[in-house]
Formats: structure tokens, sequence, C-alpha cells
């Protein structure tokens, strides 16, 4: 059993968002992203795969499709696979958000994300993922 403590994985950098893969498997990946005041997960979307947000701490904006809400602690939101969608911290404070994205087009095999520390899903990352911009 693989057990993890949500609260020790959270990674922050002053350079961009910070994504902490948490599981991967061929049917949902789970990862943590950790935002500093004023960063962002630019809009995008992914072709067949549906993408949950869950605030675990902190606010800011999400955008899904044309609309544009806060979101804060607490709160949970998805964006439906080929719906362009990205958070923003807004806060003055950090922000923790736990997401899940199902099925899994990026799974490799083997355990924990393996698309590559510096993937970061859709930020002109290059892979050819699939994904839109």
């Amino acid at each position: 059993m693989d057990i993890k403590t949500v609260a020790d994985l959270a990674t922050y950098s002053s350079e961009k968002m910070k994504k902490v893969g948490l599981f991967s498997t061929a049917r949902v990946a789970n990862d943590l992203y950790c935002l500093e005041p004023g960063q962002a997960q630019k809009a995008h979307a992914h072709d067949g795969e549906d993408k949950v947000y869950y605030v675990l701490e902190g606010a800011g904006t999400v955008v899904v499709g044309n609309e544009e809400s806060a979101i804060a602690a607490g709160q949970i939101v998805i964006a439906p696979a080929g719906v362009s969608h990205g958070i923003t911290n807004g806060a003055s404070g950090r922000m923790k958000v736990l997401v899940f994205m199902a099925p899994n087009a990026h799974f490799e095999g083997g355990h924990g994300h393996k698309h590559g520390a510096g993937c970061d899903h859709g930020h002109g990352h290059g892979h050819g993922h699939g994904h839109r911009h």
C-alpha cells in the first residue's frame, strides 16, 4: 500500500508553479500543484481527459471554458475533456491544489508520474501529449 502525506510533499518555487506527482496509473493521474502568489497554470485543454481541481489551501481564480470564478480552500471544480482550463493564485498566500486527471493519457507504466519533472501540462513542454493550446 502506498500512503502519502500530502502536506509533507508540498514544494514551492519562486520561478513557476510546482507540480508534484502523487500517483499515476493508466486510469488516473494525481498531482499536487503548489503555487506562490501570482503564479498560474495557463489555460490549456486535454483531449480525452477530464481534470478535477480541489483546493486544499489558499484561494485564487479558476477558468473552465469561457467561465472564470473565484475558488478557495474546500472547493472543487471539474474541467471536462477538450475544454480549456487553468488556475491562478491571486491571493497573498500560497495555494495548494490537489489535481486528478482521468483517464491518464500520459501513463507509461510503472508507478508515479513518468513524463518528466519538467512537464507541467499545458505550458509549452513540447512532448506531444495531445494537449490543445
